[in-house]
């Protein structure tokens, strides 16, 4: 269908670059030019669109509210009486879920205990993970802003927290990687085909 090295232009005068091929090809038909919208492959985004980011995408839509109250600690009596004797450690498992397995339940309550212990302001620190929090999961601030909720009752903005993680399918206590193991084993289950139909195959 193309030429070879060995063939020559079939015009006169015209010459042909073999080693850089360009269109048109004289005296050659010509692959038709490519018609409609090329596909977009949502996973490799190999067409080059545009893509929104997350965070982007989340500020377009309303903030969606909390799925228990400030003041509801006695809906999770476990969580709030963890948070009232050892914060450090409901801290911790909030951080670690936050910040997405980036940082551990262990150094985040440990950095929290010591400033508790030698400053008293642990809450300065734990208010920016409300803040991830809801940016994670688009929560609107309330019933005032992430520095003043921590201040003012800071058990109460972490067991808030606490259970907002919990009703949305996360078990804080076994950490980021153990909810994702815990995530596949569900999914897993969910997809295997029941016992009866498995040994009829």
């Amino acid at each position: 269908m193309y030429p070879s090295i060995d063939e020559q232009p079939k015009h006169e005068g015209e010459s042909y670059n073999y080693e850089n091929p360009s269109y048109p090809i004289p005296g050659y038909p010509q692959p038709a030019a490519a018609v409609g919208v090329p596909a977009y492959d949502a996973y490799n985004n190999t067409n080059n669109y545009p893509q929104m980011p997350l965070q982007q995408q989340q500020q377009g839509r309303h903030p969606s509210t909390w799925t228990t109250g400030f003041c509801g600690c006695c809906e999770d009596c476990s969580s709030c009486c963890l948070t009232c004797w050892c914060p450090c450690i409901t801290f911790g498992q909030i951080a670690e879920i936050a910040d997405s397995g980036s940082t551990s339940c262990g150094v985040s309550g440990a950095l929290y205990a010591l400033l508790l212990y030698f400053t008293g302001c642990a809450c300065c620190y734990s208010c920016l993970y409300r803040n991830k929090l809801r940016a994670k999961f688009n929560l609107e601030e309330k019933p005032c802003g992430d520095c003043l909720v921590h201040c003012f009752c800071e058990c109460c903005a972490l067991s808030q927290e606490y259970r907002e993680l919990k009703n949305r399918g996360f078990d804080p206590s076994l950490g980021w990687v153990g909810n994702l193991e815990r995530q596949d084993q569900e999914a897993r289950f969910a997809t295997a085909p029941p016992m009866g139909q498995a040994m009829n195959k």
